[in-house]
């Protein structure tokens, strides 16, 4: 059922499966591994392609073809397939269209675990890859060689909220007949469309701010017909498939990824305003922050910043410790995008697995906090990081 042209707020609520016979509201669970066939003749039809129905639940569930119907709708991409996790989808959309002897291109500043496929994964069956500072957009031609097939990026970026510009990248990518995917996460569909700037494919984690309540993984990748046709079939044969269950629960959630979203960034700005002015912080980033470098970028391509701040502590890792170590109400955590705020130390737990060398190259000091704010009130997100703020030293 399609509301193709209505307000973002509309198509995603209103974008749902054909009712069944039972004429329900709500869109039922499909829990269900393998779906019959008429007669033997609708079967080879079927397993030809000559027809688009559901066979298993490997390729394509009545759920998960929601779930990727809504998120099309958002991002303004004609095809999708939604994932296990975020990093099945980072992983399954590279493999599906790079071969041995490519050359992938991405900022440096990139999800720790991405980071791992690029240096550790990837070199494995002669895949390079070449790092550029996702300040300085000037350096990626240089990086390209005869083999470079991709240009990689997030932004705002993870944890150091840098701001990439899309159009920048877009033209650089078109120029040189480059794959152009971003990594969408930290912004979602509703405040950013990367499509829109010349983006390829885009990639989430719905994990994060499209379930926004800390209950599933999951992960979707959208974009081009042509490419989603190379993802989907390696994605088919290889079976990172999202359950069901877990894409009946992110098509819910983002029937409210719009208020939910309103809030954070209202809470996020208040809160960077808030410590931008504090004399126990070294410094803060936020997207909408007029001190943020690529300010003018983010207004540009951005609705609103975003749910996450980064900041660091003045003293270093000692005070950092100490901080965290007197959170009261503020999770402690490795996820974001969660109704409940959520602080972590990235050095420790998201970007672990790099060197302090491969940290600091991308801005990530010891004491880097990263506050991903929620939807408690903001006078108690505060307090509570007064608080704690009050006990470390400096």
């Amino acid at each position: 059922m399609s509301n193709k042209g209505k307000k973002f707020e509309t198509e995603a609520i209103r974008t749902q499966m054909e009712r069944s016979q039972n004429l329900e509201h709500s869109s039922p669970i499909y829990m269900t591994s393998s779906f019959v066939f008429e007669d033997a003749e609708d079967m080879r039809a079927s397993f030809a392609e000559e027809k688009q129905r559901n066979i298993y639940s490997r390729y394509s569930n009545p759920n998960s073809n929601e779930l990727i119907d809504r998120v099309c709708q958002m991002e303004g991409a004609e095809s999708g397939f939604a994932y296990a996790s975020g990093m099945s989808a980072v992983f399954s959309t590279l493999a599906a269209l790079l071969d041995t002897g490519d050359h992938v291109i991405s900022s440096k500043s990139i999800f720790g675990s991405t980071h791992t496929l690029f240096t550790q994964f990837f070199p494995k069956w002669n895949i390079e890859s070449s790092y550029f500072d996702a300040n300085d957009l000037s350096q990626i031609e240089g990086l390209i060689k005869p083999n470079t097939k991709i240009l990689y990026a997030e932004t705002p970026t993870n944890p150091g909220v840098d701001v990439l510009d899309l159009e920048v990248l877009s033209k650089i990518a078109k120029k040189y007949d480059l794959i152009f995917i971003i990594d969408n996460c930290f912004a979602t569909p509703y405040l950013q469309q990367p499509i829109k700037f010349g983006a390829d494919l885009v990639i989430h984690s719905g994990t994060k701010l499209m379930d926004g309540q800390g209950r599933v993984l999951a992960g979707i990748t959208v974009g081009s017909g042509e490419l989603m046709d190379k993802v989907y079939r390696f994605s088919r044969i290889t079976g990172p498939a999202l359950s069901p269950f877990n894409a009946w629960v992110l098509s819910r959630s983002l029937e409210t990824l719009a208020v939910r979203v309103d809030r954070h960034c209202e809470n996020a700005l208040k809160l960077a305003t808030y410590l931008e002015n504090h004399d126990k912080i070294e410094w803060v980033k936020y997207p909408f922050l007029k001190s943020h470098p690529k300010y003018e970028v983010a207004k540009k391509q951005m609705k609103a910043g975003g749910c996450v701040v980064a900041f660091e502590v003045k003293g270093g890792l000692e005070a950092g410790r100490e901080f965290f170590d007197s959170i009261q109400l503020l999770s402690l955590s490795a996820n974001l995008g969660d109704a409940r705020s959520i602080v972590t130390h990235p050095a420790s737990t998201t970007h672990s697995k790099l060197t302090s060398e491969e940290r600091n190259a991308v801005g990530i000091s010891d004491g880097m906090v990263r506050v991903s704010v929620g939807l408690e009130h903001i006078d108690d997100i505060i307090a509570d990081i007064e608080q704690a703020l009050g006990k470390s030293f400096c």
